[in-house]
């Protein structure tokens, strides 16, 4: 499985960054072609080892890294990649990553 986490540090406007995540930067990225599951925390993200914690933290699971790629070129992939510039004031982290069960 190919994974993409995003870790969405503290925006300037709390608020106005969950209203357009949820009502507008959610659904257009379910329409990412070839996606298997979206995760958001469901809380406050707590830090364990002193550094601090993102706002809010998304996984987004596909079948492979090849169907990742390929979901971030399309045009839906793209327009939800050049959303975050309009609520992610805090800025963003984005890690791609093949996964594997141990």
């Amino acid at each position: 499985m190919a994974q993409l986490l995003v870790l969405y540090n503290t925006p300037a406007d709390p608020a106005a960054f969950d209203h357009h995540y949820h009502g507008t930067h959610i659904p257009l990225a379910k329409k990412v072609p070839g996606m298997r599951s979206y995760l958001i925390n469901a809380g406050p993200v707590q830090s364990l080892a002193g550094a601090t914690a993102p706002y809010l933290v998304a996984q987004l699971t596909f079948d492979s890294m090849a169907d990742l790629r390929v979901a971030l070129s399309s045009p839906e992939g793209q327009a939800a990649a050049a959303d975050v510039a309009n609520f992610a004031t805090g800025g963003a982290t984005l890690l791609i990553f093949d996964s594997k069960t141990v």
